[in-house]
């Protein structure tokens, strides 16, 4: 009985917390503020308890997580609403290099060092101080930076060449399996993807790790 009661309260909770960040969206995934990693550690130990403290019912662990989802869609709410409350709940960024000068007080103010700050403008292809004019530290912990003008990459306008058309590529096929949708949205039936990937040289769906065709180059095939 009491691993089925762990079974059923993992997928209660795990269907809770799912239900929980489909209604606060994905900025509760792509941008971890302060505020976020307290939320994830509340509701860690909310499902934790219900599993671990027999005191704990999973009606009472149910309750905590839709109070708790409230809490946070309500804090949500008044952030988008009152722009003076963002600075108070999500943070501010913090302009820690401005024009190729690190500000040493910025850093001390958000518990930076210069190895930290080093880490990060890594992760940014910077891997010297002097090749940053500005760096923004984000309310994510992540960094923003623009390069000196001399270490950029030309770009096409730099050189004055025609602009290409941007297009975004379009699998067919993943793992063996025709993504059927974006067939659809193709206007492409079953036999003309079977005809283009027998021209691709390949025999059959089955055979492909990935498809996916792009305007202008056609389409790509990848066999396993």
């Amino acid at each position: 009985m009491e691993y089925v009661h762990i079974l059923f309260v993992l997928l209660v909770g795990f269907i809770a917390l799912f239900g929980m960040a489909k209604i606060l969206g994905k900025t509760q995934i792509t941008q971890i503020t302060p505020f976020d990693f307290i939320s994830a550690i509340v509701l860690g130990e909310l499902v934790g308890n219900a599993l671990y403290d027999e005191n704990t019912s999973i009606w009472q662990m149910l309750y905590s997580v839709v109070i708790w989802t409230v809490l946070i869609f309500t804090t949500e709410l008044i952030t988008q609403k009152y722009k003076s409350t963002r600075k108070l709940l999500e943070g501010e960024p913090s302009i820690v290099i401005k024009k190729g000068k690190i500000n040493f007080d910025v850093l001390k103010k958000n518990h930076l060092d210069l190895n930290q700050l080093q880490h990060l403008l890594r992760t940014k292809d910077i891997f010297s101080v002097r090749e940053c004019e500005y760096a923004i530290l984000e309310t994510d912990g992540t960094v923003s930076v623009l390069k000196k003008p001399a270490f950029t990459v030309p770009t096409i306008s730099d050189f004055n060449m025609p602009l290409p058309s941007v297009e975004i590529p379009i699998t067919l096929i993943i793992d063996g399996e025709v993504v059927f949708d974006n067939l659809e949205n193709m206007e492409w039936d079953l036999e003309k993807l079977k005809m283009e990937i027998k021209n691709a040289g390949a025999s059959s769906v089955k055979d492909i790790l990935i498809a996916e065709w792009k305007k202008g180059e056609g389409l790509y095939v990848q066999l396993y």
